[in-house]
């Protein structure tokens, strides 16, 4: 009896990691980008209402923030399956929740409807999404860069990175198209379409995550502990007993983004439509061709860092982010949307792009296979809760203090130049043989775990 299934070549396992990895994040981030953009503009008026605007704005706002309380959650909870179980199917368990959730917001009846109820059940589905998200990077990262061949770890690993702005431009598309077709009937049933629409999109990437093929450095590891009949550890107390140092840098060097991007990202739509008093257009239409610019660019910088190495990729991005920080706030402050444009994109195509494409391969260089899910996640996803959840609110609050934006200056410089130091602290890692990290004594040191 013959057999219907032929083995597939390395090339064909990288190449179907690689779409695996990077659609399901595209989908992943788009169902994340579209809570943040209905947070942005309708929020706060359905699940909110108050008599001040601005305070039902920044109440909207906190709402976006608290899925990041639960990042960490799903960090350490995918992490510990992922480096048990494996990376592919714990990644299709945080797609499926995600999704879920996802389209769970959009049947949700708002305050005019149900009263408290509506902001609590809001609240505790994107408490879930946090927790999907949470396990969703690090998985992503890790498929691609397991699978990577020798010397394109950067590249491979810059690929599901795109998914964050390949969902948040597919995302700001979908609100706008939405907004289209409703008209002024967007904020009583519109916002819901682009929620609805994840149900599809879910199709299609569990349908792409199910063909994947499983991480092949992951069995390897695993075949290796059962062959030495060694009893597996439980990734998490061994990431914080052994690899606090290389915990701390990955935690730290996403400072230089973690929060930044939501400033020029989400808090830039309610600052545009609120502060400013422009067309919401304005702003979404910058979002959505800075993202565009952002994905064309983050697989050429993850390349440029197999050439000239992670650190020095990473550096040229944090000077371009902390030099042009003031300009760009200028640029925005004019109302002119040609100059908004300008001023987003110079964030996303040569500060964030650069600085966010060499994570991956950088993170997944520091700890060794049997606990990478567990390490790079919670170091992630740590300094997302740190930064990223409550970056719009606490802007938007700064904003109304200060009648200015020289505190978010201050704020992006300050986190920018914390990321650096991280960074610096590291050892370059391009060239480290990502197996036999951890390997040659039983005992961790910083040398064996791409830090000095």
């Amino acid at each position: 009896m013959t057999t219907t299934h032929r083995a597939l070549t390395p090339n064909q396992v990288r190449r179907k990691s690689l779409i695996s990895g990077t659609v399901g994040a595209i989908i992943e981030w788009y169902e994340y980008t579209v809570y943040g953009t209905a947070a942005a503009l309708v929020f706060g008026t359905l699940f909110f209402p108050s008599s001040e605007p601005g305070v039902s704005q920044i109440a909207a706002l906190a709402s976006f923030g608290v899925g990041f309380l639960a990042r960490p959650v799903g960090a350490f909870v995918s992490g510990h399956l992922g480096d048990r179980i494996g990376r592919k199917s714990t990644l299709i368990l945080t797609f499926l929740i995600m999704s879920i959730s996802t389209a769970a917001i959009g049947l949700l009846p708002t305050y005019q409807s149900v009263g408290f109820w509506a902001p609590v059940l809001l609240c505790i589905l994107r408490l879930t999404q946090g927790f999907a998200v949470g396990g969703e990077w690090g998985g992503a990262a890790i498929i691609a860069v397991e699978n990577a061949p020798k010397g394109r770890r950067g590249f491979f690993g810059s690929w599901p990175q795109i998914g964050v702005s390949c969902g948040l431009l597919l995302g700001t598309g979908a609100v706008a198209i939405a907004q289209a077709i409703s008209g002024d009937q967007f904020i009583v049933w519109g916002w819901r379409l682009p929620f609805l629409l994840s149900v599809l999109l879910a199709a299609v990437g569990l349908y792409i995550r199910l063909n994947a093929s499983e991480s092949p450095a992951f069995l390897a590891a695993k075949a290796e502990a059962e062959r030495k009949q060694e009893k597996q550890k439980a990734p998490i107390p061994v990431v914080f007993k052994e690899h606090r140092r290389a915990l701390v840098i990955a935690l730290f060097s996403r400072f230089a983004e973690a929060g930044n991007y939501y400033l020029f990202t989400v808090f830039l739509l309610s600052y545009v439509a609120t502060t400013l008093k422009l067309p919401a257009s304005y702003g979404l239409v910058a979002v959505m061709i800075g993202s565009a610019l952002n994905i064309a660019m983050i697989p050429v910088f993850g390349a440029i860092s197999d050439r000239i190495g992670r650190k020095n990729t990473f550096f040229f991005g944090a000077a371009v982010i902390i030099v042009s920080a003031w300009p760009i706030f200028a640029m925005i402050q004019t109302g002119n949307p040609f100059a908004i444009i300008a001023g987003v994109a110079i964030f996303l195509t040569l500060g964030h792009a650069a600085v966010y494409s060499v994570l991956p391969a950088f993170y997944c260089e520091l700890f060794p296979t049997e606990v990478r899910y567990t390490g790079i996640s919670v170091g992630y996803q740590t300094a997302a809760i740190l930064l990223a959840g409550f970056t719009p609110v606490i802007a938007s609050a700064l904003v109304l203090w200060s009648g200015g934006t020289w505190p978010l200056v201050a704020i992006i410089v300050v986190t920018t130049l914390i990321a650096v130091t991280a960074v610096a602290a590291a050892k370059e890692s391009k060239d480290l043989d990502l197996d036999t990290i951890g390997k040659p004594t039983p005992r961790r040191t910083a040398a064996h775990s791409g830090v000095k």
